[in-house]
């Protein structure tokens, strides 16, 4: 074979291993772009997560009064348990549970046939203390008349005389005996001390009736529900703010969404060791008998909110050992902290005094966030992702 004929043959593989190489060296060249592409990514997503995100919340003012939740417990004005004044059986009663009551209306009558028999008896004495007391008076003024004579002595009048003071005290004592009774035997009728409602009967006919609150239940309970006090326990650190004459919201578990006002009546002025708190109480009309004596309400007392007071999340606090601090966003997202002091509770909220209305405050702020570090809003961060 000539040389002319082997140059094609010889071309052909050098021109693809070029090509190869040509290739390879593409390949590599795109694999280091995109790497150093990704690590530039990388580096600037990795400054990017050390600056902390964080959440801002402005203090809010309070307005012109705030609430103090409490759970409170609804009383009629006036209660009263009625028991019996005479022993006896139950003759016969007229109201039952429910029934609108006026004053000295007649609620129940009792038997008393022990108290009839002892007050004829005690009329019978009065009689015979009568008629001794009569007889002796009638005694000592013959005895006073015949006193300038030689009939009888001195001392036989001034006897006299002692017997009948002595027999007119017997008969005295005989009537108040008597009237005792009478007094005593009125109590058959057991009437309404006041205007009000039966709220309860513990008593049937024929009932074996004893006098005294101490021998069983009350017969009656008559309760007087036109006005209802209400009873809360207020911290003690609240109780320089509740004053007499101040409002106060109702709401009740079967009243969604509707609100009863009352006012502050009385303040107890003392703390009750086991709870903490001291006792106020609050008066609500009840004209239409909307409210239940004896129920359950949440009671929102109206509290005016101190100068300078603004409400902030409870979960923007810090506590520290340098005492309590909020975190305050500056400046080029430079982070402040600043002392302040809290005035109430609100629950997720709380009033404190110490900042600025416009201050931007840091909710739920790291752990490990310090004063001068830098740090960038949430919704900036999202925006910057985006953009990348």
């Amino acid at each position: 074979m000539s040389s002319t004929d082997s140059t094609p043959a010889t071309r052909g593989p050098r021109t693809a291993g070029i090509v190869g190489a040509c290739v390879a060296i593409a390949i590599v060249a795109i694999g280091l772009t995109q790497r150093a592409r990704s690590s530039s990514a990388l580096q600037d997503w990795t400054a990017a997560n050390v600056i902390p995100s964080v959440i801002v919340a402005e203090p809010q003012p309070l307005g012109d009064a705030s609430g103090l939740q409490l759970p409170g417990r609804l009383e009629a004005y006036y209660n009263a348990p009625i028991y019996a004044r005479a022993n006896g059986y139950l003759k016969k009663w007229y109201v039952d549970i429910g029934a609108p009551v006026k004053a000295g209306q007649l609620l129940a009558e009792i038997e008393t046939p022990d108290l009839d028999q002892e007050l004829a008896q005690m009329r019978a004495n009065l009689v015979r203390a009568e008629a001794d007391a009569k007889l002796a008076e009638s005694t000592a003024k013959r005895w006073q008349a015949m006193l300038g004579t030689d009939a009888v002595s001195t001392q036989e009048v001034d006897e006299k005389a002692g017997d009948y003071a002595a027999k007119k005290a017997a008969a005295l004592a005989a009537r108040a005996a008597v009237d005792a009774l009478v007094a005593t035997q009125n109590f058959r009728r057991i009437v309404a001390p006041f205007d009000g409602v039966v709220t309860s009967r513990s008593t049937d006919l024929g009932a074996l009736i004893s006098s005294g609150a101490s021998n069983g239940p009350a017969l009656f309970t008559v309760a007087d529900t036109r006005k209802l006090r209400v009873y809360v326990q207020v911290p003690q650190s609240f109780m320089p703010a509740i004053k007499i004459g101040g409002q106060a919201e109702l709401g009740l578990p079967e009243y969604p969404g509707r609100t009863f006002t009352a006012t502050v009546q009385n303040l107890a002025g003392s703390v009750n060791a086991r709870s903490g708190g001291s006792l106020v109480q609050l008066v609500v009309d009840n004209a239409d008998g909307t409210l239940p004596a004896g129920g359950y309400a949440d009671v929102k007392l109206l509290i005016p909110p101190g100068a300078g007071s603004l409400s902030i999340p409870a979960s923007s606090l810090i506590f520290s050992r340098d005492g309590l601090r909020v975190a305050v966003l500056g400046d080029n997202n430079t982070v402040t902290m600043k002392d302040i002091a809290i005035s109430r509770d609100l629950g997720k909220t709380v009033e404190v005094s110490g900042l600025d209305a416009k201050d931007r405050i840091i909710d739920s702020p790291p752990e490990s966030l310090m004063a001068g570090d830098k740090v960038q809003l949430a919704a900036e961060k999202g925006h910057d992702a985006k953009k990348s």
